[in-house]
């Protein structure tokens, strides 16, 4: 690699990736500088090629203009990294479209992420395969979780840490005699996202089935990411007003009152879908001027048709021991209703994203070390 190869990165870039004991911590590898510490004028000087790392791998030496500090770069990372080296894409957070296995229902005929509750537990592979589906596909399925109370804590603290809500640690899925959202009662539930109303979102739920006896009550799961790609594909302008317009979600009891604007889209800088806050039963007014009103109802129904097609919903009976796990950010979940005789109880808590994230990337590195 020539100089000028090497300064082909911004030289701002490149300095502010210098891996050396003075601009990072040698123990945690976080940053010991601000950008704004850096000199003016900022240049690549003198490149020296074949410079061990402090590891001993292959590096190339950047000698820095004008406060001559020295850089030596890993020749493995600058092919990865190096704005236009030409490698393939760097992945993204694991958070949009772009890495997930977008999917209908009769892609997953046959085949559900599913596993064993002793086999989740017992072995590594197991349980790493388990959580890959859930942040791949979107959700995973456990069998055999023993059917008793708060059990569904234990599986969240499996890969994270259980968010608590106004609901508590848990929430209990039954009828209710005075519920304060009609998931505590005996209707039909049609596809949505949980907890619209908060910002952030819980980005995981649980629901842990304990007794299924009732007569409906299957319940079903629609990936959003693919309802929306569809709905880019083929109603470009309605996906576009989805992103933009900013709903109003609310939820209020006796004892609490929330409150978000957030679109029903969501995307990232690049244009990826991201987040979907779908919730018919917890939309609030929308306060635009009358023609944003209008485009945006069209656009919505345009969704809501895309999410009720039956192609898309992938249909299932939870029984006890049974323990679904579900990106809330991505996956809408739905219910039939079900009949007064026979019990029903389901209990459901919430978890974050990033935790079972994390709890992955771990898992994978000790995979790749044994």
């Amino acid at each position: 690699m020539t100089a000028t190869e090497t300064s082909r990165p911004p030289a701002l870039w490149l300095r502010d990736n210098c891996p050396c004991a003075d601009c990072r911590d040698p123990r945690n590898g976080q940053k010991l500088f601000q950008i704004t510490d850096l000199p003016e004028g900022l240049a690549v000087g003198e490149v020296r090629e074949d410079m061990p790392t402090a590891d001993g791998r292959p590096g190339r030496e950047v000698v820095w203009e004008p406060d001559g500090h020295r850089s030596v770069y890993p020749a493995d990372w600058l092919a990865a990294h190096a704005p236009g080296a030409g490698g393939p894409p760097h992945p993204g957070d694991g958070r949009t479209e772009a890495d997930k296995e977008l999917w209908t229902a009769a892609d997953l005929r046959g085949r559900l992420p599913e596993a064993s509750w002793d086999a989740y537990i017992g072995d590594r592979r197991v349980r790493e395969g388990t959580l890959e589906s859930v942040s791949r596909l979107g959700f995973a399925l456990l069998r055999g979780v023993p059917p008793r109370d708060r059990m569904v804590l234990d599986v969240a603290r499996t890969f994270g840490f259980v968010r608590e809500t106004n609901y508590g640690e848990l929430f209990e899925v039954r009828v209710e005699a005075d519920p304060n959202n009609l998931a505590f009662t005996r209707a039909r539930i049609t596809p949505h996202t949980d907890n619209p109303y908060r910002d952030p979102v819980p980005t995981l739920q649980l629901l842990h089935c304990l007794n299924n006896e009732a007569r409906g009550g299957d319940s079903g799961l629609v990936d959003g990411f693919h309802a929306a790609a569809l709905l880019r594909a083929q109603d470009p302008d309605a996906f576009a007003v989805l992103t933009r317009v900013p709903v109003e979600f609310a939820f209020a009891d006796a004892r609490t009152e929330l409150r978000a604007h957030r679109p029903l889209i969501d995307v990232d800088g690049l244009g990826r879908v991201r987040e979907i806050r779908f919730n018919n039963r917890s939309i609030g007014t929308l306060h635009q001027p009358a023609p944003v009103v209008e485009e945006f109802y069209a656009a919505y129904r345009r969704f809501a048709e895309l999410l009720l097609r039956p192609a898309l919903q992938l249909d299932f009976r939870l029984t006890p021991g049974d323990c679904l796990v579900f990106d809330n950010t991505r996956l809408l979940h739905a219910r039939t209703a079900f009949a007064e005789s026979g019990a029903r109880h389901l209990q459901g808590a919430y978890a974050d994203l990033d935790g079972l994230l994390s709890t992955l990337a771990v898992l994978r590195r000790e995979g790749n070390r044994s």
